[in-house]
């Protein structure tokens, strides 16, 4: 396997491969916590966690930001169904994250594809994101993104270059 070939890998790629799949697994912690904050509130008195909430943080959707009335909106179209839902979309990201962060960790060359793939998959969605509101966050989110799917198609070209000079010697000089 190409991966495994020690030649294809200097200290720098591993490194920088490692630091990707810590990204990819940061990702898929923060939305294992989410998806268990929004699993504990089946059965729940939706609305009386969501006063709770405004409560603690002493917010009145009266008298505070748009953010407030969304919040309070959203809670209101929540469901037993649609909290599963969420759950199951949740999952299926997660594990992608955490097999995605475990072949980077390895640096297997189909985890290095699987990161393209999947980083050139939400562009056009932070893209229209940035374009509908822009903000710091955001053109953060879309710049390490883009920059995870720049590293990783240059990984895979190099690989593939080096692969066929190793294959076509006598075309390579």
């Amino acid at each position: 396997m190409l991966s495994m070939n020690p030649k294809f890998h200097d200290p720098g790629h591993i490194k920088g491969v490692r630091t990707v799949a810590t990204v990819e697994l940061a990702k898929g912690i923060i939305v294992v916590l989410a998806g268990l904050g929004v699993l504990s509130m089946r059965h729940k008195d939706i609305w009386g966690v969501t006063e709770s909430f405004l409560e603690f943080f002493h917010l009145n959707p009266h008298h505070h930001h748009h953010f407030v009335g969304v919040f309070v909106a959203l809670m209101h179209q929540v469901s037993d169904v649609r909290l599963w839902k969420i759950a199951t979309v949740a999952a299926v990201y997660v594990i992608l994250r955490f097999v995605e962060a475990y072949g980077l960790w390895h640096v297997r060359p189909w985890a290095e594809w699987l990161a393209f793939a999947s980083g050139a998959l939400y562009i056009p969605f932070e893209a229209a994101d940035l374009w509908r509101r822009l903000t710091w966050f955001r053109v953060l989110v879309i710049v390490v993104n883009l920059l995870i799917v720049l590293y990783m198609l240059m990984l895979r070209l190099e690989a593939a270059k080096k692969h066929h000079a190793a294959q076509h010697p006598a075309q390579s000089g």
